[in-house]
């Protein structure tokens, strides 16, 4: 795959709306979705952290919401496929090796630690079991072939689901190069096209860069793992979270940012 197919340039943005880690919570996010289709402008542009899927309860619910909500704005606002972003999470990831679970070297295993973290209800909004699944995983390649090929297509069934998973990003940024989107982090060592899975699993103490990372003065990511995120004090930080641990606080982080970078707003989830 092209390198630099994996990532968007927002072009003559307006603003720039972020949304973080959604994880499946439909009612949070239909408030958000609400507020977002009434108060967007032209040439704005949108994007989704990543996360979108796992964890609760609704992931299939909750991305049907999500693609409707794209269909509407590309509609209203004669919207560009590059002007609303999905970038790719740790859910999203998963979600897609457990698609090739039939070339894993040790599958169950493998399926176990993804349940832990949260794909055993993505699947199951999907309509599959956890026991299921383990019982394939452990039964050989044909039968696991066989089942990814099901879920393949079970996916596929949901309008505009595959078409989700086919086309995420690992990062988006604005033309100025002032202001970096990601899921979860970047290695400040390295440039984005040799980042690998830093997005999506983070980096050692990315919260505490004090400096700007090559041009960008501001990355907004999606997720953390820490506990502590003081939004009031985000515009003098390089890195601005939209997320706030625990997982179990339900509520959805978004904002509004400027082409350099600048917070516009930070809202949540009612």
């Amino acid at each position: 795959m092209n390198k630099d197919s994996n990532f968007i340039e927002l072009k003559n943005a307006n603003r720039i709306w972020a949304v973080g880690s959604i994880h499946s919570n439909l009612a949070a996010i239909n408030s958000i979705k609400k507020f977002i289709i009434k108060n967007f402008r032209e040439n704005d542009k949108l994007v989704f952290l990543g996360n979108i899927i796992g964890l609760g309860n609704f992931s299939k619910e909750t991305l049907s919401s999500i693609i409707d909500l794209r269909f509407t704005l590309m509609s209203k606002y004669k919207l560009k496929h590059n002007e609303i972003v999905f970038l790719r999470g740790a859910q999203e990831e998963m979600l897609s090796k457990l698609l090739q679970l039939q070339i894993a070297p040790n599958p169950t295993e493998i399926v176990k630690w993804m349940f832990e973290h949260g794909v055993d209800k993505t699947l199951e909004s999907y309509g599959y079991k956890k026991d299921e699944v383990l019982n394939v995983a452990s039964s050989g390649t044909v039968s696991i072939s066989k089942w990814t090929s099901k879920l393949n297509k079970t996916i596929l069934n949901n309008l505009g689901h595959k078409e989700y998973f086919l086309n995420l990003k690992h990062a988006a940024y604005s033309s100025s190069k002032k202001i970096l989107l990601v899921n979860r982090g970047v290695d400040i060592t390295r440039p984005l096209s040799a980042q690998n899975d830093c997005f999506w699993w983070g980096y050692q103490n990315f919260s505490n860069i004090n400096k700007p990372y090559k041009s960008f003065s501001r990355i907004v990511r999606g997720y953390q793992s820490k506990h502590n995120n003081e939004f009031e004090s985000a515009k003098s930080k390089i890195v601005c979270t939209l997320f706030k641990q625990p997982l179990s606080n339900n509520l959805i982080y978004a904002g509004i940012f400027s082409e350099n970078g600048e917070i516009l707003e930070i809202f949540e989830s009612n």
